[in-house]
């Protein structure tokens, strides 16, 4: 794990007061959608299915500031679509990074190098750039060549300029243990990224590729072998111990949908970001009117493979923060 002890110091305080207020649910990052238009059309991502008037549209500067208030959360994701392609992206970075949120910004990296003199780097403020492997993988995940070596070069760019720099991984059915070492052994070794991300693809409905999602056992076999002999442990993997266990097939737990919940320009999103079944106004209503109980695996059919961070890493988070064991071992591998 790589987790700067500033943020995982501020987590540890945020949990324990959501224990002693008695809250049962609470966010633990939020997913900002400030936008739904991008740069790039990527196979696997059914997040630009929308028409051509919602794709303009823009969330402004004080919505965005204003949902992160109402819902507490010490973490922001902004994501997309593609943030830098909003003209005031920056100005809701800073707003959050005043108000001392841990700020990701998700990109492909495109527009990063042009932008990057918009930003400032900050213990509160990480790129999270997209990387879905090697040259050719990653360029074929994208529908474009050239993406892999403008993120390359975009993150040795923010790395000179002082910024913290992760990544984020998803993996689908072409890869294999191979390519999984491949890719994170070049981002952690390579390009020396400040921790990294990792997750099987979510099977969207709107995606234009339906055919290489990952199924429950094709992920556990394929995390397995790729960690295997010691690999997992010397890279800098920005997740809980508990969260690798159950991507191998180790350990087994429920989603918890409402620990990373998503806020677009059309609101709250019911369950998460990976699914829509309507939207609430308010962070409260989400909550209270959001019947979380029939999600997960067994429970909805959607669910059934699914195994991404964003449901089951605050599971993971929770149960190792309210186990000494768990919170020891998460201590020993930081």
């Amino acid at each position: 794990m790589s987790i700067p002890t500033r943020q995982a110091a501020r987590m540890g305080m945020y949990l324990l007061r959501q224990r002693l207020a008695k809250r049962d649910k609470f966010p633990l990052l939020v997913e900002l959608e400030p936008l739904f238009q991008c740069n790039l059309a990527c196979a696997g991502c059914g997040k630009i299915q929308h028409p051509e008037h919602v794709l303009r549209q823009r969330m402004p500067v004080e919505q965005a500031v204003s949902a992160i208030e109402e819902s507490g959360a010490p973490m922001v994701s902004i994501a997309g679509g593609e943030p830098l392609v909003h003209p005031e992206i920056h100005l809701i970075a800073s707003e959050l990074i005043k108000r001392k949120r841990f700020v990701y910004l998700c990109t492909n990296a495109i527009l990063l190098e042009r932008k990057l003199e918009n930003f400032k780097p900050s213990p509160y403020f990480t790129w999270a750039i997209h990387m879905d492997g090697l040259r050719e993988r990653h360029d074929q995940s994208v529908e474009r060549e050239g993406v892999f070596d403008k993120a390359v070069a975009a993150i040795k760019a923010a790395k000179a300029r002082g910024f913290r720099v992760s990544t984020n991984t998803t993996f689908f059915t072409q890869d294999s243990p191979k390519t999984v070492r491949e890719v994170l052994d070049f981002l952690n070794d390579d390009l020396r990224v400040d921790h990294m991300e990792i997750s099987p693809a979510y099977a969207y409905e709107k995606a234009p590729d339906q055919e290489h999602f990952l199924g429950v056992r094709q992920t556990r076999e394929l995390f397995r072998e790729a960690f295997a002999d010691g690999h997992r442990k010397r890279w800098r993997l920005n997740h809980s111990p508990l969260y690798l266990d159950f991507l191998e097939g180790k350990a087994e737990f429920d989603c918890t949908a409402w620990g990373i919940p998503s806020y677009s320009l059309f609101g709250w999103q019911r369950p998460c970001y990976l699914m829509s079944d309507g939207y609430a106004k308010t962070y409260k209503e989400l909550i209270e009117t959001t019947d979380w109980s029939k999600y997960g695996r067994g429970k909805d059919p959607r669910c059934e493979n699914c195994m991404a961070a964003c449901g089951y890493e605050p599971t993971a988070v929770l149960k190792t923060a309210s186990s000494l064991r768990q919170s020891l071992r998460a201590l020993v591998s930081r």
